[in-house]
């Protein structure tokens, strides 16, 4: 038995992705379940409003570099990611203004409010793909990695390497302060409590001299905010092509559903459950198991439950299963 290159193993192609995935999938789960909580639809256009965004970051990052400006050992993206947001947000706003509100003032269904954001969640796509084309596009650069295969070796004298990526610590140091500026701007600003107020009560919220129209811009932004930096973050520790982006949105929204619909903190923990549920599923403990045995116990098949094509079937199957026994989610959400 080797214990530590077991645990070598296990962190470097379980947890360590599980964790990155996992951070991504709460940012985007995030901007979900406010808009859900707090206008009330599914936004079904929520993933390729991400694309669209990281889209912009993407070429504000080529622009940037062409005129030499780079953030030295960091992305060149983390400069071009506030440009992107800004440019998403204001489309966002633009298709409330065009879209959305029209709904709103005539009191339409919630599920009229989600037939409409699956025809803007194709026009957002299509925009996207004209603009920057469907192919696979790699922005990523600076250091590459923070441990690299070799200095971990070189350092622990083990035979298995813990390999962290620039893009993973990033990922998860940037998720980090942005739930906790969420929350910090939902629980202590005046602008935040409204919000609060207005999806818990919209009817009491508008009695207490609550602007709708403001909480509405307010929530737009930032769950497009939300959207750009998740979709950033992915783009950077994978790679950018706008349709993945669409297949994100089942484990999103998986994940919000799983946690509770309409609740923040249930978002994050049903990212990361969703994050995990499909590497522990999709990942082949060959190499883990063959250091925890003794040799002639080796396991001769990759001991893989499901191959990676079929990762998002985990998520499908945690929603419906979740759906059927506890519609309302780990945190008790709408």
């Amino acid at each position: 038995m080797d214990i530590l290159n077991a645990l070598v193993a296990f962190l470097n192609y379980v947890f360590v992705p599980g964790l990155a995935y996992g951070s991504q999938l709460a940012l985007g789960a995030l901007g979900l379940t406010l808009v859900f909580g707090i206008l009330r639809f599914s936004n079904f256009a929520h993933g390729d409003t991400m694309a669209f965004g990281t889209m912009w970051v993407i070429l504000i990052t080529w622009w940037f570099q062409s005129m030499g400006i780079t953030a030295g050992p960091l992305p060149t993206a983390l400069l071009a990611l506030p440009f992107g947001i800004a440019i998403t947000a204001a489309f966002v706003l633009a298709t409330d203004r065009a879209v959305y509100k029209f709904y709103r003032d005539k009191k339409a269904a919630s599920i009229i409010l989600v037939i409409v954001s699956t025809g803007v969640m194709f026009i957002t796509n299509g925009l996207t793909r004209i603009i920057i084309g469907p192919q696979e596009q790699n922005f990523a650069d600076g250091a590459r990695f923070v441990i690299s295969a070799q200095g971990f070796k070189d350092a622990t004298g083990l035979s298995e390497a813990l390999v962290i990526k620039s893009t993973t610590a990033i990922t998860v140091i940037t998720a980090a302060i942005c739930v906790a500026v969420l929350f910090w701007f939902l629980n202590k600003t005046r602008t935040g409590k409204s919000m609060r107020a207005f999806s818990d009560n919209e009817d009491l919220a508008l009695l207490s001299g609550i602007n709708p129209e403001r909480v509405v811009m307010v929530t737009w932004i930032i769950a497009s905010a939300l959207a750009v930096i998740a979709g950033t973050l992915y783009g950077l520790d994978k790679s950018f092509r706008p349709f993945i982006y669409f297949q994100l949105l089942l484990p999103i929204a998986a994940s919000a559903v799983v946690g509770g619909l309409g609740n923040p903190l249930g978002a994050i923990a049903g990212g990361f459950i969703i994050a995990f549920s499909e590497v522990f599923v999709t990942y082949a403990w060959k190499k883990v198991v063959g250091y925890l045995v003794v040799l002639d116990l080796e396991p001769t098949t990759l001991l893989q439950l499901l191959s990676t094509d079929y990762k998002f079937a985990v998520s499908f199957t945690i929603l419906i299963i979740v759906l059927l026994f506890r519609p309302t989610g780990i945190f008790k959400g709408k």
